[in-house]
Formats: structure tokens, C-alpha cells, sequence
């Protein structure tokens, strides 16, 4: 019989039984389940609740039913439904009487939110250390490429010559970003659940900050329905996986042109690329492509979990069950991508020849001539004119704008000087942009500078939650 079964008289149909469990997939949690456990037995026993020698029963129990599942010894049963269940049953069918006193002072309403709230702390310390790898390799990259010199574009046109160190920390700043939101969902994953029972509390003693500083909680949730029927630490993460793969599909987009034949900006390593079935010739940028699809994969379980919880009633309903496979999935994919692009911008090959090339061969520097006329006296709006004039001159000449002699320069607007060819070089142009965010090679080692020390910040943080973590796993030897 169902542990639950006591009010039934008939057995769960197969396929009821089938569709309503989550064992498939919230197996991956038994070390948050028994961590959890032996934290509320414990606290049972401190509190009278359970005696001394059913709470140390328990504890040996769970630690060999751990050991079990770590070597692969455990058959996890769709009969039981879930991993709570599984574990119990497991564990009464060892210890006898004292395994029936586990439950007491507890539902599977808390259960399954605290073991899912210590699931996805574990996970975001483990996401965050890759996310910051992607981040060394990105500066590590500027610096190596810090005299590159490519095309900026905008509306992908080419607009202005930026340092190819300038775009790479771009993408930085996004992933700092991300490790903020990121650590917003360590914050809402950081309440304990346990002890607010099916939704009401309970009629036992419960020591909640004891068992809340057992597990190293930060807080413990204030209201008993909110903390079993809360997914927003859920939604948070979600979120920040969605914006960080968001952010990944933009960098692929950019390495899919730029490997490409028509660019030839970088080649992606042979290690990271595959070829074609058919034509021999090709060098497919496959991962990057791979990261661009699974993007909406990620807005999917995002949107799903939104979606699920949009019109749920208090308290905790059967439609929650739903929160666990779109994170797992999510937490598997994040890892694979964060680790691959690291490797992908460490072994990369910078064509800066070839971008120097094609930026001798266009207007890119037009801006620049309009500053250069501004700077003399002219309104920006007729310099605007009149460089505008000088590039239509230019494209019926075939020429380009350093190419125009200073008589030519000078029909168009006597404030032309013999300076001019040095304004539009176009290592004078970047140079030039010096704003404090701009592309000069001086804000963009300021950049690269500023980019390091937010990783020792982010990587303290990291140190935290990793310690954290496995002093709650501590509990498991």
C-alpha cells in the first residue's frame, strides 16, 4: 500500500500512477533529500519530538541509503511516485518503526520545496564558476587582440572602426550582468520552506532556525502558504538563464558572420566546428548554431513556469511538479554551452589583417571627417552635408575618403588642412574615441582592468556559496 493510501479503497490506475509520478527526474535531488532529512530528524530528536535512538537510526539509515544511490545500488520505483517516497520506503523497510518517525512535523508540500530550493543553490554555485571561466576568457582574449582594429557595425552595416577587444568586452559587460541576476536567484533560492507543512504550519515544537542553520539558510520564510507555494526563486533563475543564452546567441550570431567566407574576421578552431556529409569543403560553426537554437528552449521553460503558476490558488497544487524538468534541463545546457564558448574564444584564431583590409577599403571613417569639420567651426549638420557629398563623390570615383587629395578635399570646404589624412587614419580614429566607455585602446585596457577585478568580487562570491553548499553536504559523511 501508498504510504498515502490509508483513505483509498481502490489501487491508482497504471497510467494514473505512470503520469502522476516525478521519480523519472527529481531522483537527481536525493542528496538535498536526505541532507534535509537528517537536518529535520535531527532537529525532531533535539526538540523531544522522536527519540535519541530513532533519530540516530534515521541518520545511519539515510547516510547508507545515500551511499546506495552513489554507487548505483538503488531502484528508484514509479509505484512511490517520487524521491521523497523512494527514500522512505527504503529507509522504513530498513530500520523499521523508526523510519515512520521521520515524517513527523512535515508534508511533501515542504519537503519537495526545500529539497528543490538546496537543488538550485547547488546549481547556481556550479553555473556561476563556469560563467565567470567565460568571463576570464574573454579578457584573456581582448588583451591578446588589444592592437585589432575591425569594423563597428550597426543595422549590421560597417559604421565605425571599434578595437576588436571594445566588442569582446561588451559581451563581458552582459555577463556581469547576468551574474547579478544570477545572484538575485541565490537570494530567493537562500529561504528555508521546512516547517510550514502541507500549507499551515504544524502542532509540533519545530526548531525552524535550527534546522534553517543546519542547512545554512539565510532566511526562513515568513508565511507558511507563501513558502510552499512560492516559485519565484524558480522564475528568477529561469530568467537569468534566458538572458544569458540570450546574450550566448547574439556571440554565436556574430562568430557564425564572422567565420564565414564573406567576413573571414576569425576561425573558429577545428575542435569546436564539424563538416559536411556531402561537401568536403565545409567548416561548419555547428556549436555556435546549437547555442542559437536552444535559446528558445530556454524562453520555453521560462514562459512554461510563468505560465504554470499564473492562475494556481493557494496553496501548493499538483501543477508545481511541473517546475523541475525545465530547470534541469536548463542547468544541463547552461553547463555545456558556458564550458564550450570558454574553450571556443580561448583556441579562436583573430584575423586582424584581413579587418584592417576592409576598413581601408570603406567609409568608415566618415564620422570622423565630420568632427574634424565640426571641430573648425562648421555646424555638425552641414559637416554632416558635406562629408555625406564627399562619399558619393568618392563611390563614383572608386576611391575612398583617404584617397581624396587635399585639392579635392578643399573644393568641398576650405576648412580642409593638410591634417585631415592623419585625422582619418584609422588608428587616429579609435584613438580619438577616449570617452570614459569608448573604444580608444586606453578605455578599453581601463575596461579589461575594470573587468578583472569584477571577477575576484564575483569569484569571493562564488567562494561563499561554495562553502555554503558543501558545509550542508557535509551532513551526508
Amino acid at each position: 500500500m501508498k504510504l498515502w493510501g490509508g483513505r483509498f479503497t481502490k489501487a491508482t490506475d497504471k497510467s494514473v500512477e505512470e503520469f502522476n509520478a516525478s521519480i523519472q527526474f527529481d531522483c537527481r535531488m536525493y542528496a538535498e533529500d536526505i541532507c534535509g532529512s537528517i537536518a529535520h530528524a535531527t532537529m525532531l530528536a533535539k526538540q523531544g519530538i522522536i527519540s535519541q535512538e530513532d533519530k540516530d537510526a534515521i541518520v545511519k539509515g539515510l547516510k547508507a541509503i545515500f551511499q546506495q544511490i552513489e554507487d548505483g545500488d538503488f531502484d528508484f520505483s514509479v509505484e512511490l511516485e517520487d524521491i521523497h517516497m523512494n527514500i522512505e520506503k527504503r529507509l522504513t523497510d530498513a530500520i523499521g518503526e523508526a523510519g515512520k518517525r521521520l515524517h513527523t512535523g512535515r508534508s511533501r508540500n515542504d519537503q519537495v520545496a526545500l529539497d528543490t530550493h538546496m537543488y538550485v543553490r547547488r546549481e547556481i554555485a556550479a553555473v556561476a564558476k563556469l560563467l565567470v571561466k567565460l568571463q576570464e576568457s574573454l579578457v584573456k582574449a581582448a588583451e591578446k587582440y588589444s592592437d585589432v582594429i575591425m569594423p563597428g557595425y550597426t543595422h549590421l552595416q560597417r559604421a565605425q572602426p571599434i578595437l576588436f577587444s571594445h566588442h569582446l568586452m561588451a559581451y563581458f559587460s552582459m555577463l556581469s550582468r547576468d551574474f547579478i541576476h544570477l545572484k538575485y536567484a541565490w537570494d530567493m533560492a537562500d529561504m528555508m520552506p521546512l516547517g510550514a507543512g502541507a500549507l499551515a504550519g504544524t502542532t509540533y515544537p519545530l526548531d525552524q532556525p535550527f534546522v534553517a542553520k543546519t542547512l545554512h539558510f539565510g532566511k526562513i520564510y515568513d508565511n507558511s502558504l507563501d513558502a510552499v507555494s512560492d516559485r519565484d526563486y524558480i522564475i528568477a533563475f529561469l530568467e537569468f538563464a534566458a538572458v544569458l543564452m540570450m546574450h550566448l546567441s547574439r556571440l554565436s550570431e556574430e562568430f557564425i558572420l564572422w567565420s564565414s567566407s564573406e567576413f573571414k574576421f576569425i576561425e573558429l578552431d577545428d575542435s569546436h566546428c564539424t563538416g559536411s556529409s556531402i561537401m568536403p569543403q565545409k567548416k561548419n560553426p555547428d556549436i555556435c548554431e546549437l547555442v542559437r537554437g536552444k535559446t528558445g528552449r530556454f524562453y520555453g521553460h521560462l514562459m512554461g513556469v510563468l505560465t504554470m503558476m499564473k492562475g494556481i490558488p493557494m496553496a501548493y497544487d499538483k501543477d508545481m511538479q511541473e517546475d523541475k524538468e525545465g530547470v534541469f534541463d536548463a542547468i544541463d545546457n547552461l553547463k555545456f554551452a558556458l564550458t564550450i564558448y570558454a574553450a571556443m574564444i580561448d583556441k579562436m584564431t583573430v584575423n586582424g589583417k584581413h579587418m584592417r583590409e576592409v576598413l581601408e577599403s570603406d567609409f568608415s571613417n566618415a564620422t570622423d571627417m565630420a568632427d574634424y569639420l565640426a571641430k573648425k567651426g562648421l555646424p555638425f549638420r552641414e559637416a554632416h552635408a558635406v562629408v555625406g557629398k564627399a562619399v558619393h563623390y568618392c563611390i563614383e570615383q572608386g576611391k575612398v575618403l583617404q584617397q581624396l587629395s587635399l585639392q579635392e578635399l578643399q573644393a568641398m570646404s576650405p576648412l580642409f588642412a593638410e591634417d585631415i589624412h592623419h585625422y582619418l587614419d584609422i588608428e587616429t580614429c579609435v584613438k580619438q574615441r577616449n570617452t570614459y566607455n569608448g573604444t580608444s585602446p586606453q578605455s578599453v585596457a581601463r575596461q579589461c582592468q575594470s573587468g578583472k577585478a569584477a571577477i575576484t568580487g564575483e569569484q569571493s562570491q562564488i567562494e561563499t556559496w561554495n562553502d555554503v553548499v558543501a558545509s550542508v553536504y557535509e551532513l551526508l559523511k
